[in-house]
C-alpha cells in the first residue's frame, strides 16, 4: 500500500495544485473585479446582439456555420505542416496522397463558395 501511495502521490499533489489554483484564481477575479459596466462594454460585441438579452433567444445559424467551416479547414491545414517538414524525405506514394487530400479539401472548399456559406449578408 506504502509503494502505492508513493506512486500517485505526484498526481495528487498536482491534483491539489490545480484545484488550489483555480480557486484563488475564481476568487482574485471575484474580488478585484470592476463592477461599473459602461454603455460601451454592455453594448453589443462582434455577434451583433445585446450583452444582457435573454439566453434563449434564437439567432442566425450563419454563426455555428462559420465556426465550423474555420474549425474544419483550420484542422485539415495544420495536417500540411509534417507533410512540408518532411516533404524531401517522402515518397511519391506520399506525394499523391497529399495531392488527393488538397483536392478534397480544394473541392471542399469550391463547393461551400458557390452554396453561398462564405457569404455574408
Amino acid at each position: 500500500m506504502q509503494e502505492l501511495a508513493t506512486q500517485y502521490l505526484p498526481i495528487m499533489i498536482f491534483l491539489g495544485l490545480a484545484i488550489f489554483l483555480g480557486l484563488l484564481l475564481i476568487g482574485a477575479a471575484a474580488v478585484v473585479a470592476v463592477r461599473n459596466p459602461d454603455p460601451e462594454k454592455v453594448s453589443a460585441y462582434e455577434c451583433g446582439f445585446n450583452a444582457f438579452d435573454d439566453a434563449r433567444m434564437k439567432f442566425d445559424v450563419r454563426f455555428y456555420l462559420v465556426a465550423i467551416l474555420f474549425i474544419i479547414f483550420d484542422l485539415e491545414v495544420a495536417f500540411l505542416f509534417p507533410w512540408a517538414v518532411a516533404f524531401q524525405d517522402i515518397s511519391m506514394t506520399a506525394f499523391w496522397s497529399m495531392m488527393v487530400f488538397l483536392g478534397v479539401l480544394t473541392i471542399g472548399f469550391a463547393y461551400e463558395w458557390k452554396k453561398g456559406a462564405l457569404d455574408w449578408e
